[in-house]
């Protein structure tokens, strides 16, 4: 259960640092070139996809989380780590919890 736990905040890690970090700013597609590509870069729950299948991929090489090689596996830690980093990412901001009052 706690390689679960560590897994998820990898995932979530990573991809706030990909899909927020100014250090990628120059790396990352622009909207207005690469469409498709850069969809998935500022996208939390697409890219947490990706990130899940990464460190899934990794995970032979790391004590943190260990899971079999199996392509179920694969897609099971893609869509863990899509779902959960949009969830944290909608509750967490820069400035703590993500608060929004309607007027």
């Amino acid at each position: 259960m706690i390689d679960l736990l560590y897994f998820v905040l990898c995932a979530f890690g990573l991809t706030q640092i990909l899909v927020y970090g100014k250090i990628f700013d120059g790396v990352r597609p622009e909207k207005d070139r690469f469409k498709g590509l850069a969809e998935v870069f500022h996208c939390p729950m697409c890219l947490g996809f990706w990130v899940g299948l990464f460190l899934f991929s990794i995970n032979g090489w790391t004590e943190l989380f260990t899971f079999d090689y199996h392509p179920i596996n694969a897609l099971i830690c893609g869509c863990i780590s899509s779902g959960t980093s949009y969830i944290l990412s909608m509750l967490f901001g820069d400035y703590g919890f993500n608060i929004h009052r309607e007027q």
